[in-house]
């Protein structure tokens, strides 16, 4: 999927045409949608942890035979709705110092634009390698969901530091809470540049609804049965 470059009237005019989809009208048709997706959030999240409940218990363990040392859980400040931060929560798929060695690896970034992947990233356990392979990583983020931090469909939330370098029309994905997963994941997730992740996320924005975010959810699943993108 190739992404034309875009010249800053152009950014500016879609831009505009953007927050005019956000307009107070239009915020309010949405109403009855954001209610039922909060409902769906609460209790997809509450029956998934509870029915997850012992692979949590597997991966904990596996995770403390790897590395004994290392906490179980791995939490980061991410950028929320409104670039409100928060904590997002994750197994820990990388050695307990991954954060201060990341400097030493940010000219090795295989993805472009305002973000950091590495398919070979020397950070990343055994344990870890798996559970990112199989997005099970991912799974406590639906305590995040619970707690309203996140939704289960929408952006995905970038960290301050992506946030920083962010053009004005980059920013426009950040008007909705993020996501445990969204368009982006399922149209090739990191096999996309960013300006592609960032055209998918704004897509999404403008078409949401609820018929839209089950159909996201049923190809999160059939991508997690077959992926070979996650890393």
């Amino acid at each position: 999927m190739a992404i034309p470059q875009r010249n800053e009237t152009e950014i500016a005019l879609e831009t505009n045409a953007f927050h005019s989809s956000l307009a107070p009208e239009h915020t309010r048709d949405m109403t009855g949608y954001l209610m039922l997706k909060r409902a769906m959030d609460i209790i997809g999240a509450t029956v998934g942890l509870l029915l997850l409940l012992p692979l949590f218990i597997v991966v904990a363990i596996l995770i403390k035979i790897e590395d004994p040392g290392g906490p179980v859980f791995f939490h980061q400040v991410r950028v929320g709705r409104n670039e409100a931060t928060f904590r997002m929560y994750k197994f820990r798929s990388m050695v307990s110092n991954a954060e201060e060695l990341l400097n030493s690896l940010l000219s090795q970034n295989e993805i472009s634009g305002a973000m950091f992947k590495m398919k070979e990233d020397p950070r990343i356990t055994k344990v870890g390698r798996f559970i990112r392979k199989t997005s099970i990583d991912e799974l406590p983020q639906l305590w995040n969901v619970i707690r309203g931090d996140m939704t289960l469909v929408g952006p995905r939330p970038p960290l301050p530091r992506e946030v920083n370098q962010y053009t004005s029309y980059d920013k426009l994905r950040l008007k909705v809470k993020p996501g445990c997963t969204g368009l982006w994941q399922v149209s090739g997730r990191n096999e996309l540049n960013f300006d592609q992740m960032v055209e998918l996320d704004l897509e999404y924005i403008r078409r949401r609804s609820t018929i839209f975010d089950l159909k996201i959810v049923i190809k999160t699943i059939k991508v997690l049965t077959g992926s070979k993108d996650a890393y």
